[in-house]
């Protein structure tokens, strides 16, 4: 996209690993670092050896590290999680599979969401990239299905292995999935206002909503936390729940709120605000603020209706299996 934008410009794409790629035998949830994929990312932008970083945006923390900005959330592909079966199911869904059909996931929040509505099923880990969670899925009898984002598996050309996509209403999405985000140093002003041009109005608004609920949760990879989001008519929706690892105790609510702000030239000490770690000039500053505001609130609802008290057994029992 923005070789499109700056044909004069050269871009040089450098790959790099990341802890969370190279630690393959361990549960997400139980590494317990913020960072796992981001770190070596952010040191290389650090010593400048690049100059911007893209992420998938549900790995990036709620709170960067400081000198660092999202300078950029593009365009969401669908936030649904996808269920992959093996070629013996192909043409079943979760509820047609046999009783204690054994099913692939690394996420909690899947997890404890699908062991209430399918309690006939079983659910083990699998780690691993899309390539290798795959094959363990093809090549072995181990499992009957995975669940991936179905975000991945359409970058990548396999929307083809998707067998069932999970609505909402079974299964809440994990915060900011399905979008991309470009990290950039914070006072890095050219490449913040090049890359700018990359926002998706709505999906930045969606994604403040929902990065701001899980701050004031202080959720993450190690407890059960979901979200649903949708701008319509001027007006922000979002859906937060938290579970207890089996699915037995949740708490589910939804809230709006307007953001139907116009966006206004303002240069100034403000200009370059961060809303969960994200910049966007681009977009209102007063819509953003709403849709942070409304993260908030629908956090401060949960933890009054004793989320806290669910997600600190969620994360003992985590820390103990």
């Amino acid at each position: 996209m923005l070789r499109e934008l700056h044909p004069d410009l050269h871009f040089e794409i450098v790959a790099m690993s990341t802890t969370g790629d190279k630690i393959l035998d361990t549960a997400l949830s139980k590494i317990g670092e913020k960072s796992l994929f981001t770190k070596e990312l952010e040191n290389a932008l650090e010593r400048n050896e690049v100059d911007l970083v893209v992420h998938s945006l549900k790995d990036l923390p709620t709170s960067l590290p400081p000198g660092f900005t999202i300078g950029a959330v593009c365009k969401r592909e669908s936030p649904l999680d996808a269920v992959v079966f093996h070629p013996k199911n192909c043409g079943k869904t979760l509820g047609l599979l046999p009783e204690k059909s054994v099913i692939g996931t690394s996420s909690l929040r899947r997890a404890a969401q699908l062991k209430k509505k399918f309690p006939h099923l079983e659910f083990r880990d699998i780690r691993g990239n899309l390539n290798t969670r795959l094959k363990k899925l093809d090549e072995k009898e181990e499992f009957s299905a995975i669940i991936l984002a179905a975000a991945g598996l359409k970058r990548m050309g396999w929307e083809n292995r998707i067998g069932q996509l999970l609505s909402p209403e079974d299964c809440l999405y994990a915060v900011g999935q399905g979008a991309l985000a470009v990290e950039v140093r914070a006072k890095d002003q050219e490449i913040l206002n090049m890359v700018s041009a990359l926002h998706d109005g709505e999906t930045v608004l969606c994604c403040i909503a929902e990065r701001a609920f899980m701050k004031r949760l202080e959720g993450g990879c190690s407890v059960p936390v979901a979200v649903s989001s949708m701008l319509k008519d001027g007006q922000l929706y979002l859906t937060g729940a938290v579970y207890s690892l089996d699915g037995s105790d949740s708490l589910k609510e939804t809230m709006q709120t307007s953001v139907n702000y116009p966006q206004q030239n303002e240069d100034g000490p403000n200009d370059d605000v961060q809303h969960v770690g994200i910049t966007a000039k681009n977009v209102a500053g007063q819509a953003q603020e709403a849709a942070e505001n409304l993260g908030v609130e629908l956090a401060s609802l949960l933890l009054s209706k004793g989320a806290k008290h669910i997600l600190s057994v969620a994360r003992q029992l985590n820390d103990a299996c």
